[in-house]
């Protein structure tokens, strides 16, 4: 079998996955450019010998745990080096600062986000997407658990085999065109494999612990950030009974979730949820798990990889957060930018301001954002 061509640049976190990635697009024949995106705060010192460009203003810090610490750009380096590639810093700082903006805004506005999804969209396969160009690379890579195939004779994204780690939900809003020009190495293995690789191919990193947290809530505290980024907009309201009476204050709507259980701080004789929001009003309404039943949701800003049931709802399988079960449905694209779902069983926790991707067997077929459900 022939060997593959051409340039690809490829994402690299300082991680295992990427690291990998690089390695085995490097075996296949690929001429591999890594490049780090730094997101961090200025005044930070970049290791010996990495090099970006002048430091733009972001005042968020960026925890060194996460996917983008100063530590994670030199493990990059280390691993670039040893596979004698290519490696670039890029400063991607000030365009970072959407991705914090939109986590603000949202939880502002009484919804839940989704960082990662806008990251990629945005940032990986965006912004990176571009700057691929600018160097002659035919494709953009990065090390997620997701796949790649030709399905009817068009690149089709797919989940991957490892069903704990699959990232596909996170990559739903790639451009259906640009799926010709993505790579995604890791995706036909389990995360066990990729760590047995990573020690074959000698890297630096092939113990390196997962990150776990979002990057730029160093504190696992989002409200650190909201507080930071937009002073006072957290106040005092009323806590809510499924009839709408007061029945308590809460410090800020932004503290919580649909569905959240714990952390309520309002006893009523039984399990209590966080059944409803309204940011206009400040109320935070809570009640019985039962008051979460929904049997179906709106979402817009839709992005499909396939063509669009217009016609009439089709069943499929469908995600309604990182870390859900697929589970079934019927789904139609409504009006220009809207698709409508309806569960085949009701749903508990369906979160405004969450990613709602739309799934036949492993393949992504689109999705949108969760705009309200009923």
């Amino acid at each position: 079998m022939a060997k593959a061509t051409g340039k690809v640049l490829l994402a690299m976190s300082g991680g295992v996955d990427s690291s990998v990635a690089a390695a085995l697009l490097q075996r296949e024949g690929y001429e591999v450019v890594g490049c780090f995106m730094r997101l961090g705060t200025p005044g930070e010192s970049l290791a010996e010998g990495l090099h970006e460009a002048d430091d733009e203003t972001c005042n968020v810090k960026i925890g060194h745990q996460g996917c983008c610490s100063i530590s994670d750009a030199k493990d990059a380096q280390l691993v670039a080096a040893q596979l004698g590639i290519t490696f670039y810093v890029l400063n991607f700082k000030n365009d970072f600062g959407r991705v914090i903006d939109y986590f603000v805004n949202e939880y502002n506005a009484g919804r839940t986000p989704n960082p990662c999804v806008r990251c990629n969209d945005w940032l990986k396969f965006g912004k990176l997407a571009e700057y691929a160009k600018s160097i002659d690379a035919q494709w953009v890579a990065s090390g997620h658990y997701a796949r790649l195939e030709q399905v009817a004779g068009e690149p089709a994204l797919l989940a991957g085999v490892d069903e704990e780690k699959d990232q596909s939900y996170v990559l739903f809003g790639a451009q259906r065109d640009a799926l010709q020009y993505m790579l995604l190495p890791i995706g036909g293995y389990h995360k066990e494999e990729i760590r047995t690789l990573a020690s074959e191919f000698g890297l630096p990193v092939h113990d390196k612990p997962d990150s776990q947290e979002i990057c730029f809530v160093p504190s696992n505290n989002y409200m650190d950030v909201v507080g930071e980024r937009a002073p006072g907009s957290a106040q005092p309201g009323d806590v809510l009974d499924v009839d709408g009476n007061a029945i308590a204050q809460h410090d800020g709507h932004q503290h919580f979730t649909i569905g959240q259980r714990r952390g309520v701080g309002v006893a009523m004789g039984y399990p209590v949820y966080v059944v409803d929001k309204n940011a206009e009003h400040n109320t935070v309404t809570i009640g019985p798990r039962e008051a979460l039943a929904r049997t179906t949701l709106t979402a817009d800003q839709t992005n499909w990889l396939v063509d669009p049931p217009r016609a009439k709802p089709i069943a499929c399988k469908v995600k309604i957060r990182y870390n859900a079960p697929r589970i079934g449905a019927h789904v139609q694209a409504t009006g220009d930018d809207e698709l409508r779902v309806t569960f085949d069983q009701p749903q508990h926790a369906v979160a405004p301001g969450q990613a709602v991707v739309c799934y036949e067997s492993d393949r992504v077929l689109g999705g949108g954002w969760i705009k309200q459900a009923e």
